[in-house]
């Protein structure tokens, strides 16, 4: 079959995990409608092989896990690794940003504070926004025992895209309305 090579190369890429031979033998046979041969399959993967072997590419494909996927060769590895690194610490848990929201707008604030807003203990995830270097200790204060203050950091900055803490959404004030409810009112 003219090509079998450039289809088998697509559902490679688009699989999202090693694409098992007989994954690909299905789909290739459903779609042409008709038995294609292992060895027509064995020998495009071959083809596919001896192609991305060639220097020009950074990825190859390797039979892992039982199927076929797409890899990163060796010698780019520690790129890689440096990108998988940054990318992990951008990513912030739904406890993480909203500790981080608090401390925007109401720097400098304690932990106990923090605490008193969100409701739960912030210890975790305020060590990790320190880790993370997207918050700092920026005093103490004055009160008893002169616990810690806690800020944003120009990292903060660099993450979010902000110039200046003047850029961060306003917070719009709720008024909350004082409403009897089940209570009528006779004139």
């Amino acid at each position: 079959m003219e090509n079998l090579h450039v289809y088998i190369e697509s559902l490679v890429f688009a699989s999202g995990k090693p694409i098992s031979f007989s994954d690909i033998k299905n789909t290739l046979s459903s779609y042409f409608d008709t038995d294609i041969s292992k060895d027509d399959i064995l020998s495009a993967i071959e083809e596919l092989k001896q192609r991305y072997a060639d220097e020009a590419f950074a990825f190859e494909i390797l039979e892992i896990a039982g199927g076929y996927q797409f890899m990163t060769k060796g010698s780019y590895h520690p790129i890689v690794g440096q990108f998988l690194r940054i990318e992990s610490k951008r990513k912030l848990s739904r406890a993480a940003l909203e500790t981080l929201a608090i401390i925007s707008y109401k720097q400098p604030i304690t932990k106990s504070q923090m605490e008193s807003i969100r409701g739960v203990n912030c210890d975790y995830t305020v060590q990790k926004l320190l880790d993370m270097e997207l918050v700092e200790i920026v005093g103490r204060e004055q009160g008893p025992g002169r616990p810690l203050l806690y800020g944003t950091t120009e990292k903060f900055m660099d993450h979010f895209g902000l110039k200046d803490l003047r850029e961060l959404p306003q917070l719009k004030e709720f008024e909350t309305e004082v409403e009897a409810i089940g209570l009528i009112e006779e004139e």
